[in-house]
């Protein structure tokens, strides 16, 4: 028969020999989860229902049908959810319905630049025009230096009479455009 003092013992032993959790991992970051189409926003509800902070940027498209316009909210990069959660944490998010994967390089889920998120949030919260757009790796990269959309960088394209830029998250190779004016832009490099 063995005594408490033994298993409490033996359980400190275990414990001791856990091996410790590297501190990237306890680090917050914004990751991006790759979802199953069309689930971009019930994901986001199940991610936010699991008290994580994540981040599903929608714009508004009208779509027309013989009988009717409805106007829709799309995601503006299909197949993503953008997740602020510590690694350590992955395993509520990955379990969720509709979560294929966390972007990742060399098996390792690949962390974002906080900025591009924080500033593209910030940026759509003052309801900025923006739309999916092609990504491109050639072009003329600008910053945007004044506007609404100040901080920004991207590449300098040209639509009908306005001037876009298209910003790029490259971790998940996704793009959108947003218009300004000519005026706003400085090139860079």
């Amino acid at each position: 028969m063995t005594s408490f003092n033994q298993v409490d013992l033996e359980s400190q032993r275990a414990i001791a020999t856990l091996p410790e959790i590297p501190p990237e991992y306890l680090q917050v970051r914004w990751y991006a989860a790759y979802t199953n189409p069309r689930h971009e926003k019930r994901v986001g509800e199940q991610v936010q229902g699991n008290r994580i902070d994540c981040f599903v940027p929608l714009y508004k498209s009208v779509r027309r049908w013989k009988d009717r316009r409805k106007q829709l909210e799309l995601p503006l990069f299909p197949g993503y959810v953008f997740v602020h959660m510590a690694l350590k944490d992955r395993l509520q998010v990955l379990r969720l319905p509709g979560v294929v994967q966390l972007v990742s390089f060399n098996g390792k889920p690949a962390a974002l630049p906080d900025i591009e998120i924080e500033t593209l949030r910030e940026r759509l919260i003052r309801n900025v025009h923006a739309e999916p757009h092609p990504y491109l790796k050639i072009g003329r990269h600008v910053r945007v230096h004044s506007g609404p959309m100040a901080g920004l960088e991207g590449i300098l394209v040209r639509r009908k009479d306005k001037f876009r830029v298209v910003v790029s998250i490259h971790m998940i190779q996704r793009s959108i455009a947003v218009e300004v004016d000519e005026c706003e832009v400085e090139p860079i490099r």
